[in-house]
């Protein structure tokens, strides 16, 4: 599990659970938002922000494209 990784459990009113499997890959700055299950033998892909299950042997990734504003402004 890298380093800044995080399990997002509490949605406010309820606390989940993120279940994590043998021999899984977790890349640093990744969050993890309950409930969910990541199976064996499995990766996430660094920075990415998961929100359902990753089956065995698989790959998750999920980042939201960037965007920039021109000419934005404070208010």
């Amino acid at each position: 599990i890298g380093a800044g990784t995080i399990t997002c459990n509490y949605d406010g009113e309820n606390k989940h659970k993120t279940k994590i499997g043998d021999s899984v890959f977790i890349g640093s700055n990744s969050s993890l938002v309950a409930p969910l299950k990541v199976g064996k033998k499995s990766y996430v892909a660094a920075g990415s922000i998961i929100t359902s299950d990753v089956p065995a042997g698989s790959l998750a990734f999920g980042r939201a494209k960037q965007k920039n504003k021109k000419n934005w402004k404070k208010k």
